[in-house]
């Protein structure tokens, strides 16, 4: 259930007045109706034409995975998340289709400037959306300890998520002899856990109930027991190197305060996922999974791979308008750096898929 767009259609009418061509695949599940993008001039075509239709020159703009059950070489230059660079399980076979048509992929987790820093990014929103979830899967907890929780559906707006969360917050505090939970935000000062703080703080948890964790604070190296005697856990790691856990069998299994994990970072096909206590992701169908334990206590998990669709309009907002830029500097590609960066990237990784 994705909404988001890697274009909105502001973006695109902004690359249109710039000589650029877009054509837009007709959407449903966009949060952006197809006459927006037609309304500032883009032709509307059916979805998945591109394979059969896109000039060979053609970039494919998207965001997550290509469709399934398909191994067919892929011949264009594509630019999405291809969830392929960091051994995630199928990575090889995708890069294989890629190879065997000669395409490219611009992988827009790895767009990054002279700093090493993302062009753009989704992090911000998905922490705050991660945040949210996992905070409203507690208030559930305690106002509904019986009842399995419920799908997940988008948001028209910040305000409304806000305001839903408080009220269902205060329902459950007041259950809980008026206690707020404690939120622990693993990665806390990055884009990321910036965004699971700072939706904590406008739900109304205490600023000294949210406990910020970062660099210094996990240097020593996992497991972490302070993480167990948290009511939440929201981690928003950037994980790109093998790192002790965060949280094993042994401490989920001893005395805890935990009931929900938001695994933001959701890494959950690396070999190196430092929550080794699931193994799936989660939807908006099925937010969460039961984690098992031989502690009586609730332990649930949220590991949903897309989790800013939960604002979808104000997500691809903030991702599109910071991609712009890069965007824009397709046109002489051959002099940025950055689109220079991703190409050289995904050379070397298909030499390791080879091997």
């Amino acid at each position: 259930m994705e909404h988001r767009a890697a274009l909105t259609p502001a973006t695109a009418k902004i690359l249109l007045d710039a000589g650029f061509k877009i054509t837009v695949e007709r959407s449903e599940e966009r949060i952006f109706d197809d006459q927006e993008y037609a309304k500032v001039g883009c032709p509307l075509v059916e979805k998945l034409s591109w394979k059969t239709d896109a000039p060979a020159e053609a970039y494919i703009v998207g965001l997550k995975e290509l469709p399934e059950n398909d191994d067919s070489p892929l011949h264009h230059t594509h630019i999405f998340f291809a969830h392929c660079f960091k051994t995630q399980a199928g990575w090889k076979e995708l890069l294989h289709r890629f190879d065997a048509g000669k395409g490219t992929i611009l992988d827009l987790e790895f767009l990054n400037d002279s700093n090493g820093r993302r062009v753009a990014a989704f992090g911000y929103m998905a922490g705050f959306a991660g945040a949210a979830v996992a905070i409203d899967v507690w208030c559930h907890q305690k106002l509904n300890p019986k009842e399995k929780y419920g799908a997940l559906s988008p948001y028209p707006n910040e305000d409304a998520l806000i305001s839903f969360t408080k009220k269902r917050l205060d329902s459950a505090v007041a259950l809980n002899n008026k206690k707020f939970p404690t939120v622990m935000v693993m990665g806390a000062l990055g884009r990321c856990g910036t965004g699971a703080c700072d939706f904590a703080r406008k739900s109304g948890i205490p600023e000294e109930n949210i406990i910020k964790w970062d660099i210094n604070e996990t240097k020593k190296g996992g497991p972490f027991p302070e993480i167990v005697k948290a009511d939440i856990f929201v981690n928003c790691i950037y994980l790109n190197q093998k790192i002790p856990p965060f949280i094993t069998q042994e401490l989920i299994d001893g005395e805890r305060n935990l009931s929900i994990i938001c695994d933001v970072s959701c890494d959950t096909t690396n070999p190196n996922n430092p929550i080794p206590v699931y193994s799936i992701n989660t939807t908006f169908d099925k937010p969460i999974v039961p984690v098992t334990t031989s502690n009586p206590h609730p332990l649930e998990v949220c590991s949903i791979d897309h989790l800013p669709t939960l604002l979808p309009r104000e997500s691809s907002d903030m991702f599109s308008h910071d991609l712009l830029p890069t965007m824009l500097a397709l046109k002489e590609r051959a002099k940025s750096p950055v689109w220079g960066g991703a190409e050289k990237l995904f050379n070397e990784k298909l030499v390791a898929a080879r091997a």
